[in-house]
């Protein structure tokens, strides 16, 4: 994706926070303050979606739980996009949740189809290559 530079004043203290990310995942300065303004942009215009660190990378989660957003919507795409039965398929998470789920995948379609497509085509054999933990132990 193109770039534009643009000078900005940053406070010396987050400064140091985006200077130590850096240095923990060995990332250029200028990729990861892009990646945090991004995140930042999309968790303004999606309000309870937040993105964390996991196995594979930062995702988009929906806030308070460790579900990512892929995950709600292959369900919601599974049960033919019905709001009652997402909500019995997870039914501990409330309404508001699911709906901020669905507006962030209507928002930023091509991400989370992406997601959804990679997961759909994980066979046995990768997962327990890159996750062996996950995978029986009789293998």
């Amino acid at each position: 994706m193109p770039t534009v530079q643009k000078s900005i004043r940053i406070q010396e203290k987050t400064l140091k926070e985006i200077e130590q990310i850096a240095r923990d995942t060995g990332k250029e300065f200028s990729v990861v303050t892009n990646e945090l303004l991004d995140e930042a942009v999309r968790m303004q215009r999606c309000p309870d979606i937040v993105f964390t660190e996991g196995t594979t990378g930062r995702r988009a989660r929906v806030a308070g739980t460790g579900i990512e957003v892929w995950e709600v919507i292959a369900t919601y795409k599974g049960v033919d996009e019905d709001v009652n039965r997402l909500q019995k398929a997870y039914h501990w998470l409330s309404e508001q949740q699911l709906r901020s789920a669905i507006g962030y995948y209507k928002t930023y379609p091509e991400e989370i189809d992406l997601l959804i497509k990679q997961n759909e085509g994980l066979t046995e054999d990768q997962v327990h290559k890159r996750h062996p933990f996950l995978t029986r132990a009789n293998r």
